[in-house]
């Protein structure tokens, strides 16, 4: 009988232990909602705060726009006649307006420094380095700076190119210029001989 008499032991130790966890738990848990019973009563005593009133917003007549007869702002704006005010250009250089500007044409000539010379397929390239770093690759052909230059040799210290300017009554005349290779662009009076 000893034997069957410790078996039950443990399992009355094990049901009495677990009845005094749950007691302890519900003491815990009543401690706890007192606490917050009392926090929420201590909110609740509070003066409550006053929320301001919405500002009042008048109305505002509606607008129609009539575009009927105007220029749509989102297309291209097209060229203007001339006036019989201004006066009419002499026959002379013009620029090409129509065709696409190259990368150079974006800086001013003097910004612009020749780096050096490359031979591909048998011609000489020059190579330009803008205000920004960017070295480009030119030829003949090829035009740079904001007055429609246009280039017209290479040699190996040189970049010779024609500038187009407007002068005052709407004509273009031709200007020389250069790009060396040990300076900046140089104007046709500065220009080395060839």
């Amino acid at each position: 009988m000893t034997g069957s008499g410790t078996q039950t032991h443990p399992r009355r130790l094990g049901w009495a232990t677990l009845w005094c966890a749950l007691a302890a738990l519900a003491g815990c848990a009543d401690d706890e909602i007192s606490d917050l019973q009392a926090y929420v009563t201590e909110v609740k005593s509070r003066k409550q705060g006053r929320i301001e009133p919405l500002p009042e917003f008048h109305s505002i007549e509606p607008f129609t726009f009539e575009g009927s007869g105007r220029r749509d702002p989102f297309a291209r704006a097209e060229a203007k006649e001339e006036t019989s005010e201004r006066p009419h250009p002499v026959a002379g250089p013009r620029p090409d307006l129509s065709r696409t500007k190259e990368d150079l044409e974006a800086y001013e000539l003097d910004s612009l420094r020749m780096v050096g010379t490359i031979r591909l397929q048998g011609a000489l390239w020059g190579l330009v380095k803008a205000a920004d770093g960017t070295i480009y690759r030119v030829r003949p052909g090829n035009h740079m700076g904001r007055n429609y230059g246009r280039i017209q040799e290479i040699t190996s210290d040189h970049i010779f190119l024609v500038e187009l300017v407007s002068v005052n009554n709407g004509s273009w005349e031709e200007r020389q210029a250069a790009l060396d290779l040990n300076d900046s662009a140089t104007p046709d009076a500065e220009r080395k001989t060839r």
